[in-house]
C-alpha cells in the first residue's frame, strides 16, 4: 500500500502530460506495415507541472509564502530529476521505475520536512483530489 502511495506523487506530476486513451495496433495505419522503429522516449514532464502542483497545494494546504517557495523548489527539482531519469533510462523500464521510486521517496521526505505535520497529513489524504484539480487546470489552459 505504501508503495502505491509513494508513486502517486509522481503520478500527480506526470498525469499532466499523459493521456489515458489507448488504441489497438490494427487501428493505427502505420502499425500494419512491418517497419522496425525504436521505441519513442517517454514524454517529458511539463515544466509547468511543478508550478501548478504548488499552486494547488498552496490553496489546499494553506501554505505560507516561505513554504510555497520551498515546495516549488522541491517540485521543480523533482521534475528535472524525473525528466533526466527518462532520458537516461529510456526504454529500460525496470531501471526507470527504480529511479522514479528513489526520486519519489526523496521528494516525499523533502515535502514532509517543508510542511507541518498537519499539512503533510492533509497532503497525503488529498493527493487524488489535487491531481484532479491539476488536470482541470490543464484542461482549462
Amino acid at each position: 500500500m505504501s508503495g502505491s502511495r509513494s508513486l502517486l506523487f509522481l503520478a500527480l506530476l506526470t498525469s499532466l502530460t499523459f493521456g489515458c486513451a489507448r488504441r489497438r495496433r490494427a487501428d493505427i495505419p502505420e502499425a500494419r506495415t512491418s517497419v522496425a522503429v525504436a521505441p519513442a522516449p517517454a514524454p517529458a514532464v511539463a515544466p509547468t507541472a511543478a508550478r501548478d502542483l504548488t499552486d494547488v497545494m498552496t490553496d489546499e494546504l494553506n501554505l505560507t509564502s516561505a513554504q510555497q517557495t520551498k515546495v516549488r523548489a522541491i517540485l521543480n527539482g523533482t521534475v528535472e530529476q524525473v525528466n533526466g531519469a527518462r532520458q537516461q533510462y529510456g526504454s529500460n523500464q525496470t531501471a526507470l521505475m527504480t529511479e522514479l521510486r528513489r526520486i519519489n521517496a526523496s521528494s516525499e521526505a523533502q515535502l514532509k520536512a517543508a510542511l507541518t505535520p498537519t499539512q503533510y497529513k492533509q497532503y497525503v489524504a488529498k493527493k487524488r483530489q489535487m491531481q484532479a484539480q491539476m488536470q482541470a487546470r490543464k484542461a482549462g489552459n
